[in-house]
């Protein structure tokens, strides 16, 4: 029997390094929760912004503050785009027709959007009611400036002569309510008009020839 050598040294075995372990991440529940939400709330808002382009439109805006109870005219109004109008019910532009003339049914304020619902078209005179207009100096007028809705009482005053009683048991008051004021150009006068019961047009109408009515504001509108 023959044996095998091997010539030369024996070679040195190394020492062999153990393989790495890469340790795997956590994924948190809450975390990705938190990702998919975002995710669904991104989609959500493209969705918002893309009905919104689809719904601009042509709608009309207050140009100019227009008083309660005043006419509405075209040029109180103007047309603007707006996207996104859903639940504001804006007028739009094409009824520009359609709502001049009307009335205010509530102060209407410079850049705001208008509403069907802030308009009316019933007359400002009740049931027996008529309408007078009463010409009073500036100094006579209660208010810098008297709007529709207004409520005023008119007070009758005493007779300018010598058998005139100072007592106020001969005054008569009547309650109106102002529906337009107007004041003229280069005159110390204001011509205000009142929606007035029935009754008591003869007396004030009399009293207003005699020039023996004060005016007070009882309530602004």
């Amino acid at each position: 029997m023959s044996v095998a050598t091997r010539n030369g040294p024996s070679p040195v075995d190394a020492p062999v390094a153990p393989p790495k372990v890469v340790r795997q991440r956590r994924v948190r529940p809450g975390l990705l929760g938190l990702a998919v939400l975002l995710i669904a709330l991104g989609g959500l808002g493209s969705a918002f912004a893309v009905n919104s382009v689809r719904a601009t439109g042509s709608y009309l805006a207050v140009a100019r503050t227009v008083e309660v109870g005043s006419v509405v005219s075209a040029s109180d109004l103007v047309s603007v785009q707006v996207a996104g109008g859903q639940g504001l019910d804006p007028v739009p532009a094409g009824r520009l027709a359609d709502v001049v003339g009307m009335r205010a049914a509530v102060s209407l304020a410079p850049g705001t959007l208008l509403t069907m619902s802030q308009l009316t078209d019933k007359p400002l005179l009740g049931p027996g009611q008529q309408q007078i207009a009463l010409g009073l100096r500036t100094a006579q007028v209660p208010a810098p400036k008297l709007r529709p809705g207004d409520e005023i009482l008119l007070v009758s005053t005493p007779r300018d002569d010598n058998s005139s009683s100072n007592s106020s048991s001969g005054v008569t008051r009547f309650t109106a309510t102002v529906t337009d004021a107007v004041s003229t150009d280069g005159r110390d006068e204001v011509v205000v008009y009142l929606a007035l019961a029935v009754r008591d047009v003869p007396a004030v109408v009399a009293l207003a020839a005699q020039d023996r009515i004060a005016v007070v504001l009882t309530k602004a509108a």
